[in-house]
């Protein structure tokens, strides 16, 4: 019912104002489609087995991430210029430093040591990095526009680049190399032991868990105001309003990272945080693209040079991490320190 009930609350709150009772009840209701989102992907993971699962999980989220990008830019103006860039970002130091380091503090206090498979994780890292570089690092340095911006032509480029990075990816998880994507250990059809369910409450669940997305973004956009006017009084950038929208909308991908690392599936995590920071890159700069037809002012896609140290950090560190295929608590201590970096960096530039 949580599902249902919020998205009716979205509804009936969307167009308003509402006072601070009902902003405590969105709270809520975010929260609970936060945990129901987790449920029901769960069970289409297990009915349709991975990496289809965490694909599910990742590409639902992001479309839905994108939508909200894009109406909030279509509905700001020249105000939003990097909202885009700010989200974008935002996502991968969360996905790529935030649930890898949970993953593998849980995985690793649980086996000494946290088990992954080393071919698909580095392919994975590759691709969000090429991506990221591509699409937020060459805009601050070609000069056929004035600014962090990319030409028209630019632009074009950087879209096909990474819609086709990203569909190449998804073919080499999901069907030339899709062992190279599963649990260490796991059997080739990626079978759980327990009975799957039937193709009805297969049906069931994503539609809820579609339901629920929705809700999860629509929510967090209701919230937001209260959100900027506490970065106004604290006096934070507008950009840590992304940061705090981008924690709430991937709190779905975090919580059912950490429950595969709590049963030793470490894989399935970087799936789902590598899926979701390449999905995020791969969907959002195509759209972006499109939209920007219609959007008024530059859009400013290329990172500062904090940003950019951080991100060059991440891709090393990642790197370290992954080519082994076993890391132990001090490489998710490695990983959460850059994301307490880049969170408090983020409020306190």
């Amino acid at each position: 019912m949580v599902p249902v009930v919020s998205l009716l609350t979205l509804i009936a709150t969307w167009s308003s104002e509402p006072a601070t009772v009902v902003l405590v009840v969105v709270g809520a209701l975010l929260a609970g489609s936060v945990l129901a989102a987790v449920h029901h992907a769960e069970v289409v993971a297990h009915r349709v087995g991975e990496p289809f699962g965490s694909l599910v999980l990742a590409v639902a989220v992001t479309v839905i991430e994108v939508a909200l990008i894009v109406t909030l830019m279509v509905s700001g103006g020249s105000e939003t210029a990097t909202l885009a860039r700010d989200t974008v970002f935002a996502a991968v130091m969360i996905t790529c430093n935030g649930i890898v380091g949970l993953s593998l503090l849980v995985g690793a206090l649980r086996q000494g040591v946290a088990s992954f498979n080393a071919e698909g994780t580095a392919t994975a890292l590759a691709t969000v990095s090429t991506l990221a570089t591509l699409s937020l690092v060459l805009p601050r340095f070609t000069t056929s526009s004035p600014g962090p911006v990319f030409s028209p032509a630019q632009l074009v480029f950087a879209a096909v680049a990474s819609i086709g990075l990203y569909g190449l990816f998804v073919f080499v998880q999901t069907v030339r190399h899709r062992d190279y994507f599963l649990p260490v250990g796991a059997d080739p059809a990626g079978e759980e032991h327990a009975a799957p369910p039937s193709d009805r409450q297969a049906a069931v669940s994503l539609g809820l868990l579609v339901i629920a997305l929705v809700a999860v973004v629509g929510l967090a956009k209701i919230e937001s105001p209260p959100i900027e006017d506490a970065v106004d009084a604290i006096g934070a950038p507008q950009s840590a309003v992304g940061v705090v929208i981008a924690l709430l909308v991937l709190a779905p991908e975090t919580l059912a990272a950490l429950r595969n690392a709590r049963r030793d599936r470490v894989q399935i995590s970087f799936n789902l945080a590598f899926g979701s920071a390449m999905a995020s890159i791969g969907l959002t700069i195509p759209a972006i693209a499109v939209a920007s037809i219609w959007l008024e002012g530059p859009l400013e896609l290329g990172l500062g040079a904090t940003q950019m140290v951080l991100l060059a950090i991440t891709v090393v560190v990642g790197g370290l991490t992954v080519l082994p295929g076993r890391a132990t608590l001090q490489e998710g201590g490695v990983h959460l320190a850059l994301v307490a970096a880049f969170l408090f960096l983020a409020v306190n530039p």
